[in-house]
């Protein structure tokens, strides 16, 4: 199989399933496109936790057990932050903040996110390309009964427990994609849609004018992976978040969700009886372990993905 691979990816789960991807096919072949929906200043910082979650783990400086921030961090500025009752529910750590500093002093001269990201990307190691789905502002804000949060604050702060009305990309419509997003997709050998939460993690992504349309019209084979196992998430609220929203939290409500552009739906074995209805959506299934509990179990799931794809 020659040619690009890209990936439209939130966080976790995302940089799990990369992490077995990178095991299999050249780094160099890859390109993420990340989620960029949960980004926010915070302490006078920028911050983008899902593009930095994807770098920090294709880097190997992923915590391991958290799948977030950076391995043997310590939280000593926030804890000296702390004293001047400054906001620390949104856990950074020393060696994280260095990224967010660097990131911010270089938005500030004027430099875009992607130009960013590429520079962090390279700093840090990683060898497959990372690029922002743009440049602009779309931020995730979430309709509750509380009213219009940040989505970190929904998620971070209130621990997603709020009832959610909706789900506002605020700012897609002026945003454009980030450079070399389009042409990665239009040239693609192959497009995976991660194993992210289809809602606010991949949802800003395509929310992103130009993009949806890019992969619908990709010569490429695109296929999806399923964030849900037997109707719970694999990671984060996924599934609650669907339920709030009038959806069913299974694996083939995922594949009506991006049934107008992928060709390959892979699901767990364990959801084997939901293969006939997204098969007849004319969409290829594939079964499969997705459940990523060891480096083994990402390496299979990478492979299954790409077997799939291939002509």
């Amino acid at each position: 199989m020659a040619g690009e691979i890209v990936a439209l990816a939130g966080g976790i789960g995302a940089a799990r399933f990369l992490e077995g991807l990178v095991a299999v096919a050249p780094p160099e072949r890859l390109v993420v496109i990340g989620n960029t929906g949960d980004d926010l200043e915070l302490h006078g910082l920028y911050i983008c936790p899902d593009l930095d979650t994807v770098a920090y783990t294709l880097s190997g400086n992923v915590d391991p057990e958290q799948g977030w921030g950076m391995a043997g961090d310590t939280f000593s500025c926030l804890e000296a932050l702390a004293r001047f009752g400054a906001e620390t529910w949104f856990r950074l750590g020393d060696r994280d903040l260095a990224t967010h500093l660097f990131r911010t002093e270089l938005l500030r001269s004027g430099l875009p996110l992607s130009e960013v990201t590429r520079r962090i990307a390279e700093a840090l190691g990683v060898r497959a390309r990372l690029l922002p789905a743009t440049d602009q502002r779309c931020r995730t804000r979430i309709q509750t009964d509380a009213g219009v949060l940040d989505f970190q604050v929904y998620f971070v702060q209130r621990k997603a427990e709020d009832r959610i009305l909706d789900i506002i990309f605020d700012g897609a419509g002026q945003a454009r994609p980030a450079p070399g997003v389009l042409e990665a997709i239009h040239g693609a050998s192959v497009v995976i849609v991660c194993p992210s939460n289809p809602l606010i993690s991949i949802g800003p992504i395509l929310a992103v004018p130009g993009i949806r349309q890019a992969v619908c019209e990709t010569g490429a084979r695109v296929a999806a992976v399923s964030p849900i196992v037997v109707g719970r998430a694999l990671n984060g609220p996924a599934d609650r978040m669907m339920r709030s929203v009038g959806l069913r939290p299974s694996a083939a409500q995922v594949a009506e969700l991006y049934r107008d552009f992928i060709d390959v739906f892979v699901l767990d074995r364990l959801d084997e009886a939901e293969a006939g209805e997204i098969e007849a959506m004319e969409v290829k299934t594939v079964l499969t372990d997705t459940i990523m509990k060891d480096q083994q179990a990402k390496v299979s799931l990478a492979q299954a993905t790409l077997r799939a794809l291939e002509p």
